[in-house]
């Protein structure tokens, strides 16, 4: 592990409920819930059943949460040698690989147990291949073999809308594979700014991040492209009549914003606007859905 750990005590004794709340990455799993209840309540706005969505709720934030701990596990050297991750439970050796990767089997269980006993097959299906998209694929092959692992690894962080449908109608439909394919586009667009602010932790743990592979200015083009294909893809529920004039008319002034930061952090002759744009990323993903949301009311009410 680290120098700054100590050893002396008993991992029992370190470790804490505020430790095993880190090990979930809640801000991360905080995201993937409000775009699957997103995807529920699209699916359910006239048959709104409370008891399914809470229960489902649930079940997906645990397999979030069972794939960030395993994410902690396989990560642990690396994130020692990070600035930006040191001060992780597993870093510090609060908690052990051990109870760790208990807690996560723990969590990954009881979301299948409701999953299968309380919502339906599909979704406890598409949640495992999520679960194993970004703990095993992503986390221990694609993460430290290619550049493009975001790009790769982005289908486990997508499908949150369509886990969100399908526990609502068992069923796959066009309306949640656009949100699907608007989160696969925009998080190379959300990742790569931030992979640049913190190039030189990606160096020191020799993990190879686009920018470290490929330059700064590169991933910076890939930026501005992969943001461009975001819009792009937020205006297709529109074009294909899932949503009205109201979401239209809130997604285009969001793009302008979002890509607005994105190429002028391109043209930017530093990396002073890395973290903006990484934030103003996800503010543009949060308000898009919560258009979608407002759309739908204002067509039932």
């Amino acid at each position: 592990m680290n120098n700054n750990a100590t050893p002396e005590l008993p991992v029992s004794q370190l470790a804490s409920w505020r430790d095993y709340i880190a090990l979930c990455k809640p801000k991360v799993v905080l995201m993937i819930l409000i775009t699957a209840m997103v995807g529920m309540y699209l699916a359910s706005a006239q048959n709104f059943d409370l008891k399914l969505i809470v229960i489902a709720t649930i079940a997906i934030g645990f397999a979030a949460s069972a794939a960030a701990v395993i994410n902690h596990v396989v990560d642990v050297n690396i994130d020692a040698k990070m600035q930006r991750t040191q001060w992780r439970p597993l870093v510090k050796q609060r908690i052990s690989n051990k109870q760790a990767l208990f807690f996560a089997a723990s969590l990954v269980s009881s979301s299948m147990f409701l999953l299968l006993n309380y919502i339906n097959l599909l979704t406890a299906l598409l949640t495992l291949i999520g679960f194993i998209g970004y703990a095993l694929i992503y986390t221990c092959f694609l993460k430290h073999k290619t550049p493009q692992n975001i790009v790769y690894g982005g289908f486990a962080g997508a499908i949150p809308p369509l886990l969100g449908w399908t526990s609502i109608t068992n069923s796959i439909a066009l309306e949640p594979l656009l949100l699907t394919l608007i989160i696969f586009l925009w998080t190379p667009a959300h990742f790569w700014p931030l992979a640049i602010d913190r190039l030189e932790d990606y160096r020191r743990a020799n993990v190879p991040m686009l920018p470290v592979i490929k330059g700064v200015n590169h991933t910076k083009t890939c930026i501005v492209i992969y943001t461009l294909a975001t819009i792009i893809a937020s205006l297709l529920p529109y074009f294909f009549h899932y949503s009205g004039e109201l979401y239209l008319s809130l997604a285009v002034p969001l793009g302008l914003w979002f890509s607005y930061y994105a190429i002028q952090f391109k043209v930017a002759v530093d990396n002073q606007l890395a973290l903006k744009t990484f934030y103003v990323s996800i503010y543009y993903l949060i308000a898009l859905f919560i258009a979608l949301l407002l759309d739908r009311l204002v067509v039932y009410w």
